[in-house]
């Protein structure tokens, strides 16, 4: 939400209209602005066997920077998704649920094989299957645009269940895994620390190139994996191989809140959530349609953000007197600070951009095995100099 755009909004939320003020100037004031604000307390109203609604993500107290690393990963792709990192009881998967109603439909194919209108704008008709060659000649739709999804990871996953594996009704067909299912869609891995190895690496390798191959016998299949990666995990259940943490882009400390003023309106939110869930969410409307349109903008104006050399220069200082060995590291730094200038409404990053993600972007990447081990490396190769330098001075 930019100046040009900042006129109060209503929604009817069963009573008093929501206004948000006109002094809101970006999308990270809209977020700090709905946590902050009270919640008037609710009837109770019979949910009955409804499908369940998430927990409004702008009506979540707190968390600032949880918030805004969710929003900058959903903005920006390129900053390889987020990790949740916390205690229990945190609002991590609360606040994870909630930000999938923020985001705009996606074409999903209807086709068995995850055929797509832009498979024929790139590749050709040959491109497709024949079926849906057929149907792009007939002018029938070859994809349905719908929300975006939430896909959860199983803990108990096999890795059959994650890549695909050849359907029984058809054996010369693959069926898809969750990865395919969770083309475009968001991907989330509660307890990641806890996830197998091998179903782990699969998934990390997939989100890395945006696609992958089954290979099982003579049947081959490559599908799309396209998705935002989202992990948490509580430090105290277990840690994260090294390998696996690199992946993720921005690594989010979820504390827990320290105002009791913060602690009981989210008591009351909470409350009013469990016995009124409708009208909760009617209650943040305005909030959440605001967010949905400055996230949508914020996508559309990302690929007019430009990073000046001089401003690189300074992130990149940064990274080599932290002692940061992983290329990725910059990548997310300067991804995720193009993602926050596009959501304040600007096209050129600045320094107080870099300053405002570092954290997120560089907290935990420094190994101290790593720096002791080359210490070791370099003293081993200076003695190994020293001798060779003498030797040559011998007759």
């Amino acid at each position: 939400m930019t100046a040009e755009n900042s006129t109060p909004l209503e929604a009817d939320t069963g009573g008093e209209p929501v206004r948000l003020p006109g002094g809101i100037r970006s999308l990270k004031e809209l977020a700090e602005w709905a946590a902050g604000r009270g919640a008037a307390p609710l009837a109770e109203e019979d949910a009955g066997f409804a499908e369940p609604l998430a927990f409004p993500f702008a009506a979540i107290v707190g968390q600032r920077e949880m918030k805004l690393g969710l929003l900058l990963a959903v903005i920006n792709p390129a900053i390889g998704g987020a990790l949740l990192l916390g205690p229990r009881g945190t609002a991590k998967t609360t606040a994870v649920r909630g930000l999938v109603e923020l985001l705009p439909k996606v074409p999903r194919s209807l086709c068995f094989y995850g055929c797509l209108p832009e498979d024929i704008e790139q590749g050709g008709i040959d491109a497709v299957c024949p079926d849906c060659a057929r149907k792009y000649a007939a002018g029938e739709p070859l994809a349905v645009m719908e929300r975006v999804r939430l896909v959860e990871m199983p803990l108990n996953a096999r890795l059959d269940d994650v890549l695909g594996q050849p359907d029984p009704h058809t054996p010369h067909r693959i069926r898809k895994g969750i990865l395919a299912l969770a083309d475009r869609q968001m991907l989330y891995i509660d307890e990641v620390n806890l996830l197998d190895d091998t179903v782990a690496d699969a998934i990390l390798d997939a989100a890395a190139q945006g696609h992958y191959t089954v290979r099982r016998g003579s049947i081959t299949a490559t599908y799309r994996a396209r998705f935002v990666l989202i992990g948490s995990m509580n430090p105290e259940e277990g840690s994260l191989r090294p390998q696996i943490l690199d992946r993720f882009g921005l690594r989010l400390w979820v504390s827990g809140l320290t105002d009791p003023a913060e602690r009981l309106e989210a008591y009351r939110r909470a409350q009013t959530y469990r016995n009124s869930p409708h009208q909760l969410v009617a209650q943040f409307a305005a909030e959440t349609a605001a967010l949905q349109a400055d996230i949508q903008e914020a996508r559309e104006r990302l690929r007019e953000v430009v990073l000046p050399d001089e401003v690189a220069q300074t992130g990149l200082a940064w990274i080599v007197k932290l002692g940061v060995p992983s290329l990725r590291a910059e990548i997310t730094l300067f991804e995720a600070a193009r993602a926050l200038t596009a959501a304040d409404g600007r096209t050129e990053v600045t320094v107080d951009d870099l300053r405002e993600v570092a954290p997120m972007a560089l907290r935990l990447r420094r190994s101290a095995f790593m720096q002791n081990y080359a210490a070791q490396r370099e003293e081993e190769d200076g003695e190994l100099a020293s001798l060779i330098t003498s030797s040559d001075d011998t007759p």
